[in-house]
């Protein structure tokens, strides 16, 4: 690897460390304000492995994101999102 794809992957390590870390987070907070969330991370890493040849299923793209199963994940820290929060949402164009 050369010092710039180095450093790209210790500040994605480092981005999901920090989105693991801050459970208290929502996904629909993140998608509000940035346009993307954990879940959108996990499907951007599951579409690099597979366009290097890489078979990847959702669920294992999102244990790598969410450092454990997303079920799992989901129970232990999501929250029910309130009205307005679910008004302002507005899904990514992909």
């Amino acid at each position: 690897m050369d010092q710039k794809t180095e450093l790209e992957a210790a500040a994605f390590r480092r981005l999901v460390q920090h989105l693991r870390e801050r459970t208290d987070v929502q996904n629909l907070d993140l998608m509000n304000l940035a346009g993307f969330c954990r879940n959108c991370l996990s499907n951007w890493y599951r579409e690099a492995a597979e366009a290097k040849g890489v078979q990847m299923s959702k669920d294992e793209s999102r244990e790598i994101v969410y450092g454990m199963p997303y079920e799992e994940w989901k129970a232990k820290h999501q929250t029910e999102a309130s009205p307005e929060k679910l008004a302002a949402f507005k899904p990514p164009k992909h």
